[in-house]
């Protein structure tokens, strides 16, 4: 499992870093694009890409530093950096999206014409480009890759929207389009930000992962044999993915620490079915009162 964990992170860093260098050699040449069709749609995203590789190479940076084992700093590893990784770009991402939006509103109340041919080609290679980005990222696992591939596939609306709105502005005298497009692919993509930096700050508050229902581990504990109960149960998650549980469980009757090693080893590996890598179990008797003071 350790090994297959570990995997996971090289690859999400593989996968990062094939974005991080396909999002900046593109934005550099989407820069001059915009300003030569005098898109607003096109500079906006450009702009806006300037920021994704930012976040891009922090990703990588978080993605590739959270791959390092536990030491005396970090006693649980540095996973979380990846989680950090994500917090920072979707800040970044939200605000690239209020600049997208400052810069997009005015040109609804005052639309300006673009060069519609220019767009169209831009469009083609931005939906090819971001889209081998997103198919790259969307096998990874972490929560760090997740927002990154929502860089992406941000930027693969954004250049569908664009190739659709240019082919109609092409045979149709509607400049307004471009802005529209603008805000209407910055308001859905600032929902899904919203919705990562929730899932982001319950983790680093502790919240019981989404994925892993408490009820059932209870129940779970309580059919091992010779488990009288349980209580002070705690689960939550490092970056997302490795989850950790900490519980007091009270035996019927005391036994040798060869049975008190077993009962653990059958209890870790009902606990891994469900999702939860690293248990720490502590073992009392009936007769034993517990002795933290909020134990429960």
């Amino acid at each position: 499992m350790e090994h297959q964990h570990q995997h996971t992170h090289t690859h999400g860093e593989s996968n990062i870093k094939i974005a991080f260098f396909l999002n900046f050699g593109f934005t550099v040449l989407e820069i001059a694009g915009g300003i030569f069709t005098n898109s607003i749609a096109i500079i906006s995203d450009a702009i806006h890409d300037m920021g994704d590789s930012l976040s891009l190479g922090l990703a990588w940076y978080f993605q590739k530093k959270s791959t390092k084992e536990s030491d005396k700093n970090y006693t649980y590893g540095y996973k979380r950096f990846s989680l950090l990784g994500a917090i920072i770009n979707s800040i970044i991402l939200i605000t690239g999206s209020i600049f997208v939006l400052y810069e997009a509103i005015p040109r609804l109340l005052h639309p300006e014409t673009t060069k519609t041919q220019g767009m169209i080609v831009f469009a083609v290679i931005g939906i090819v480009v971001n889209g081998l980005a997103v198919l790259r990222l969307k096998k990874g696992n972490s929560l760090n890759e997740k927002v990154v591939s929502l860089h992406m596939l941000e930027d693969v609306l954004g250049w569908a929207a664009i190739l659709v709105g240019s082919l109609i502005m092409y045979f149709f005298d509607l400049p307004i389009i471009d802005p529209i497009l603008s805000v209407l692919i910055t308001i859905y993509i600032l929902f899904h930000v919203f919705r990562n930096v929730k899932e982001s700050l319950h983790i680093l508050l502790q919240g019981s992962p989404a994925d892993i229902d408490s009820d059932k581990v209870s129940q779970l504990l309580l059919s091992i044999e010779n488990v009288e109960g349980i209580h002070d149960l705690h689960i939550w998650s490092i970056d997302g993915n490795y989850n950790i549980l900490t519980v007091h469980v009270v035996l019927k009757q005391p036994v040798t620490i060869e049975k008190t090693a077993e009962i653990k080893n059958k209890i870790r590996k009902e606990l891994l079915q469900e999702g939860i890598e690293h248990a720490t179990i502590e073992f009392e008797t009936t007769e034993e009162n517990c002795s933290l003071e909020q134990c429960c």
